[in-house]
């Protein structure tokens, strides 16, 4: 037991960070165990708040309720809704009812807007000041309610009616005269964003200013909130993971540590997808299977130029889907971006075309046969860039995610155009 408690005693020492990582790597028995002795010391809140909101669910779900819930009152507003939205709406419920009242309307108000909102990523954890107050007057103010403010870089300047009037730089306020009042330091026109703009436009606003926070305004321009720079960096991180997972087919609810029977269930889907786009390409070599008969060379040679095209169509996707992401490619950019893919597709085509075609001479001494790859890859290369900026332009328009579907479609086109140019032209030249 003295062991026990002096590595509690060390592990309190340590960064709430450095706390949620251990609690990651021990089992759900040994995690809900030391979440419960920190809960005992007052500190359980902030490793949570740290955790990936599916990994605190999980282990709020195993607490007793009372303590769960009194935990969630000690989270950050914010950090907490993120862990309410992971667990059943029956447990939800159950610990919104053990909250007080003050503590329960603020997170059931967060609760109500979309989470891929600045509304659901926001702190309501904001202390407003009047610009009639002297800057000693407001120093006081914030000293007495510390606890209540999400961040210590700015205050918020509002009006009666809580309209934003500006922002307050505390370090402008800690240098300056005690008696100076606040209308002569105030910023007034602050960057500032809806409640109801999108999480990636959140991000990207970051991005631009480079703030440490941002305040969060209704339609009628009244102070709602403040978005910190760390919720943002976690929601950079998770569209980077979507996007990642989207090209490459895999569910974004699987992780490492998912078991492989879930990771099973989650992947077979997207694997039958990518078999129906492949025997479409299938159906196509059958068309031709005489001439592959005949031409035994052409089997090969599809393999490399749908692959070709694959690969060339790819780099296109990855950049017109990033491009997307950072708000890069406005809608009247496309015919642009479409010309340039062209010209890009039909050089690399006539390059590498011509490569193949050489090699192909070479190997089998039929001229014509070699004709045909370098025709078949020019083509392929140019409907592979023309389509790796439609598929994402087109998926984008249909209001989903490019990086979601944009990999699988590609590679129909690329292996469907592919063995189909190279099978008709080769017929067509009498190969």
């Amino acid at each position: 037991m003295e062991d026990r408690k002096i590595v509690l005693r060390e592990l309190l020492e340590q960064d709430p960070a450095d706390i949620a990582e251990i609690l990651e790597g021990l089992s759900s028995e040994q995690a809900t165990d030391l979440v419960h002795r920190l809960f005992l010391r007052h500190a359980a809140a902030e490793p949570l708040g740290e955790m990936d909101p599916d990994d605190s669910a999980e282990l709020v779900i195993q607490l007793d309720r009372a303590e769960a819930s009194e935990i969630l009152s000690r989270m950050d507003p914010d950090d907490a809704v993120d862990v309410l939205l992971e667990l059943p709406e029956e447990i939800q419920a159950e610990l919104l009812s053990r909250l007080s009242r003050k503590d329960a309307e603020v997170l059931t108000g967060l609760l109500a807007y979309p989470a891929d909102t600045a509304g659901g990523l926001m702190s309501p954890e904001i202390v407003p000041l009047s610009l009639s107050l002297s800057v000693q007057e407001a120093i006081d103010i914030l000293r007495r309610r510390q606890e209540e403010a999400e961040t210590v870089y700015y205050a918020y300047a509002v009006d009666d009616s809580g309209h934003l009037q500006g922002v307050l730089s505390l370090r402008d306020m800690a240098l300056a005269a005690p008696g100076k009042s606040l209308s002569d330091l105030v910023v007034r026109d602050a960057v500032k964003v809806s409640v109801t703009e999108d999480v990636e436009e959140v991000a990207r606003t970051f991005d631009k200013y480079d703030y440490f926070a941002l305040p969060v305004v209704d339609e009628a321009d009244r102070l709602l909130g403040v978005i910190t720079v760390d919720d943002v960096i976690d929601v950079i991180r998770e569209e980077a993971t979507e996007d990642i997972y989207g090209l490459a087919g895999v569910p974004i609810e699987e992780g490492v540590d998912t078991g492989w029977w879930r990771s099973l269930r989650l992947r077979l889907p997207w694997l039958y997808v990518r078999l129906l786009t492949a025997l479409a390409a299938a159906v196509v070599v059958g068309f031709f299977e005489a001439t592959i008969a005949r031409v035994a060379a052409l089997a090969v040679l599809m393999g490399v130029i749908a692959g070709q095209g694959g690969s060339a169509g790819m780099q296109t996707v990855t950049i017109i889907t990033r491009g997307i992401a950072l708000g890069e490619v406005a809608p009247r950019q496309g015919w642009r971006l479409l010309v340039k893919e062209f010209l890009l597709g039909a050089a690399n085509g006539v390059l590498i075309g011509a490569t193949i075609g050489l090699i192909t001479y070479v190997w089998k001494g039929e001229f014509l046969m070699g004709v045909a790859a370098f025709l078949a890859m020019l083509l392929n290369m140019v409907v592979a860039g023309v389509s790796g900026v439609v598929i994402p332009l087109a998926v984008r328009g249909l209001g989903k995610d490019p990086a979601l579907a944009s990999g699988i479609f590609l590679t129909t086109v690329t292996d469907v155009l592919g063995f189909g140019f190279l099978f008709l032209i080769a017929r067509w030249l009498g190969v």
